[in-house]
């Protein structure tokens, strides 16, 4: 393996020597269970999904941990705006994710710890850096004090005395570019005891604790999404480095899932969730979708481009059924030189599927001309090449997703589409009589129709 990966730290493409030999290491930075997970939520555990299958591929033993932060102050707001209790809502919502992780083929991860449990392992790092010096308390709080770690800002680029951590000022705080690390118990809010007094841990401190107590206080590689690169990253590197940790030699970061240019979030009510995603294509075309453009490049979703994947999925689904229905079982075969060459630079999955496709286009000519042998070869190698994405059309997670189911799903989409446009008419129109008619007739059919600020979506009622 010649693997090459572009390294936020160092701001350069660097060859991956792992630190144990025959071993690999990840740390991602999961999600924070504070709602239903959309298509941006789930592109970062896709990424680093098809790395760990691709490290795998090359002989190592991957341990991948991804984190769950259930503590925060958007679950606390949202479980008491909704009346529930906090940490109900947050196991909610994390099963929520693992649903949608499932659905769409993450392999699950080595460990999966959740913030709750390992506070043990937070005060111990606090009072790591506030015997060394780098930590202070202050009327209950603890903050790490930037002005002692001269390397701050060398992960983002930030510029200290331009540093700003989007934090309240509290009592206490010495500098306002210090971060937290341990929040003061306030009334009503879930508490733990520390030598500081009762309180809950600040977000930073959460993963670099869990980081190093399933992998060590060095790891290989460190992933999240773009915006975790400041303050987050930033601040986990800089406790973990304080505290003599070598922490992550890697670091990673994919980009955003964005709608018309804006990044995909609740806030600004553009959110495709997946639940409703997987009620208009089919599980393998949707991680098709995500997983095909480049990790670190911008994924503008529209319909268009995700009936394009379908498409393009669909073409690699059918030639290797074709090949096995008239030769016979084909199993997963060597990837192509050209299908590694792509992922060993960088992962690139966009050269990757297009060595993919070159195949598949080699092997229909075979099939046409009867050349048996070459049909088989390309069949198996296009289903150890998909295997990699973890997009093998044959594999048993996936042989279930039948063409008949995806027939019948199409269908159903191409005939709500349609409706959905005469509704669309009729309101441009004013004739909201109708309008209201359309959307009687998809409810009586099981299809509830909600109007977002990117058009209607519909999806179909639970039995």
């Amino acid at each position: 393996m010649s693997l090459h990966l572009y390294d936020t730290a160092t701001r350069s493409t660097r060859e991956f020597h792992p630190a144990r030999n025959a071993t690999a290491s990840i740390y991602v930075c999961g999600a924070t269970v504070q709602g239903i997970p959309h298509i941006g939520h789930v592109r970062g555990a896709l990424n680093y999904d098809v790395l760990r299958r691709w490290l795998a591929h090359g002989g190592l033993d991957v341990t991948l941990v991804r984190n769950v932060t259930d503590i925060d102050d958007k679950i606390l707001a949202k479980a008491a705006d909704a009346g529930r209790p906090w940490w109900e809502w947050a196991q909610i919502h994390e099963r929520a994710f693992e649903d949608a992780y499932e659905a769409l083929g993450c392999l699950p991860p080595s460990y999966m710890p959740r913030a709750t449990g390992h506070v043990t392992q937070m005060v111990e790092l606090m009072q790591r850096l506030i015997d060394m010096g780098h930590a202070y308390a202050a009327a209950g709080d603890v903050y790490f004090a930037v002005s002692t770690f001269p390397q701050y800002g060398a992960l983002s680029g930030q510029k200290l005395e331009e540093v700003q951590q989007g934090e309240s000022a509290a009592t206490g705080k010495r500098d306002s570019r210090d971060f937290t690390l341990w929040k003061s118990a306030k009334p009503g809010e879930p508490s733990w005891p520390t030598p500081w007094g009762p309180g809950r841990p600040g977000w930073h401190l959460e993963c670099s604790a869990m980081a190093t107590a399933y992998l060590g206080s060095e790891f290989d590689i460190h992933g999240g999404g773009i915006d975790l690169i400041f303050p987050h990253h930033e601040n986990e590197q800089a406790q973990s480095h304080a505290a003599g940790d070598g922490f992550a030699r890697y670091w990673l970061h994919n980009a955003w899932v964005t709608m018309a240019s804006e990044k995909m979030s609740k806030s600004l009510g553009n959110v495709v969730s997946i639940p409703a995603m997987l009620q208009q294509v089919r599980a393998p075309e949707l991680r098709y979708y995500l997983v095909t453009p480049h990790y670190r490049s911008m994924i503008d979703y529209s319909e268009a481009a995700l009936h394009e994947a379908v498409v393009a999925y669909g073409r690699i689904e059918t030639f290797v059924r074709n090949v096995t229905g008239r030769l016979g079982a084909v199993e997963p075969g060597a990837v192509t030189a050209e299908f590694a060459a792509a992922m060993d630079d960088d992962l690139g999955t966009p050269a990757a599927i297009a060595a993919v496709h070159n195949a598949v286009r080699e092997g229909n000519t075979a099939l046409s001309s009867n050349q048996d042998s070459e049909a088989r070869a390309a069949a198996s190698a296009v289903r150890g090449m998909m295997a990699v994405l973890g997009l093998d059309p044959l594999s048993d997670r996936w042989s279930e997703e039948s063409t008949t189911d995806a027939a019948h799903r199409n269908a159903l989409a191409s005939l709500v589409g349609a409706l959905l446009e005469e509704r669309q008419r009729a309101r441009k129109e004013r004739d909201f009589a109708a309008a209201d008619a359309v959307r009687d007739r998809l409810l009586a059919a099981g299809i509830t129709v909600e109007d977002t600020p990117d058009g209607p979506l519909w999806t179909l009622k639970d039995s």
